[in-house]
């Protein structure tokens, strides 16, 4: 257990990528846990992280070690959790990383409901459409649409994303609501990039039996889903998104839907977990909270 001290702070200053959000985190000065860090990377002969006068980020020696710290250390809470009698009662931080737009929509409402019922619980929630290494940046737990492929996650579906493309009445009457595929090569689109590829996403629909993807006229790129039907509802474009985002606009008639019969199947939701660790209540909790239906 020699240097105990040293790993967590590595590994907290990891997570925050800055010596003085670890050391508030510790109740220790940034100095010292830049200290401790150095005798760490003395002892064992690497150089762990990158350091400039404006930032610290990992290097890869670091990121290995960074994993294998973040399993540790949920090890140990969880393990003190038992040792104490209070695993089932949640307590401590949950970092969840989820899209924009369905952690504003679905996740936090639901997530709110916990911190007033367990005081214990607290949460780090990370709002973003780029794509999360829960490994290596250190989250305890991922919301995910379509298919999943990492083996080393635990998963269980919570939720299914139907898309639906639609267009302001205003642009549909100028520019003729399409009501076959073919007629759609006619029409602008708003269209999503993604943030993590750059690439924009296809407008994807079934045809004959089979999901096809097409790439159509593109007027308008956004990162953004709720931009995405802002635009649209000011007469940009047909645009495709998931349907949570855009029926308040269909409901109250500023989007109509289109080619609704053509619609592609949904894709699962998923809330995903590093799968080689011990379960702490909490995390128990936010998998039951989120796969319950409402």
């Amino acid at each position: 257990m020699s240097g105990f001290s040293e790993f967590i702070a590595f590994a907290v200053t990891a997570r925050h990528a800055s010596f003085a959000r670890a050391g508030r985190e510790l109740g220790i000065t940034a100095s010292t846990v830049a200290k401790r860090i150095l005798r760490l990377e003395e002892r064992l002969g690497i150089k762990l992280f990158h350091r400039t006068t404006r930032q610290v980020t990992l290097t890869s020696d670091g990121e290995a070690l960074y994993a294998r710290c973040e399993k540790v250390l949920a090890d140990i809470d969880e393990i003190e959790s038992l040792a104490s009698g209070t695993s089932g009662e949640p307590r401590g931080q949950l970092r969840i990383n989820m899209p924009i737009t369905y952690g504003k929509r679905i996740v936090i409402p639901r997530l709110a409901r916990l911190l007033s019922q367990h005081p214990g619980l607290e949460l780090d929630m990370r709002l973003s459409d780029s794509f999360c290494d829960l490994i290596k940046d250190g989250v305890d737990a991922a919301i995910r649409v379509g298919k999943l492929d990492d083996s080393r996650l635990a998963a269980k579906r919570i939720d299914w994303q139907h898309l639906v493309l639609c267009g302001s009445p205003a642009y549909l009457r100028l520019h003729r609501k399409p009501t076959r595929i073919d007629q759609l090569d006619q029409h602008h689109f708003v269209v999503f990039r993604n943030p993590t590829s750059g690439r924009e996403r296809p407008v994807q629909l079934h045809v004959s039996g089979r999901l096809r993807e097409f790439h159509p006229p593109t007027r308008v790129v956004i990162n953004d889903g709720e931009g995405m039907v802002e635009a649209a509802r000011n007469d940009a474009g047909l645009t495709q998104v998931p349907r949570y985002m855009a029926e308040d606009a269909i409901a109250d008639g500023s989007l109509v839907e289109v080619l609704a019969a053509n619609a592609p199947p949904p894709q699962p939701v998923s809330l995903i977990w590093p799968g080689n660790r011990l379960l702490p209540a909490r995390m128990r909790l936010l998998i039951d909270i989120l796969s319950s239906p409402e």
